[in-house]
């Protein structure tokens, strides 16, 4: 993310959902789909997200409009985790 964050700007306050798969034993159900459990802004969602239980955090995503070239459109539990870091400088 190095140069990508030095030159851009994350609107945190874009519509995002944070959505949870079903998990059986703590593992994600491929045969199923995320639902949405929380929805508001990209900041309230990682916010959300991080008061989640680290051990689980791997069944969650967020999912928001893309905001090229650090935001995509469903942000895995890594790129939401690196997000929450940079919160403050971008």
């Amino acid at each position: 993310m190095g140069d990508a964050v030095a030159e851009s700007k994350v609107d945190f306050g874009a519509l995002a959902a944070l959505h949870k798969w079903p998990s059986l034993a703590n593992q994600r159900r491929p045969d199923r789909v995320s639902y949405p459990i929380t929805e508001g802004t990209l900041d309230e969602c990682i916010s959300a997200f991080m008061g989640k239980p680290a051990t689980t955090r791997h069944l969650y995503e967020i999912r928001t409009a893309a905001q090229p070239p650090l935001v995509t459109g469903i942000l895995s539990p890594e790129h939401v985790i690196e997000l929450s870091r940079w919160r403050e400088f971008l």
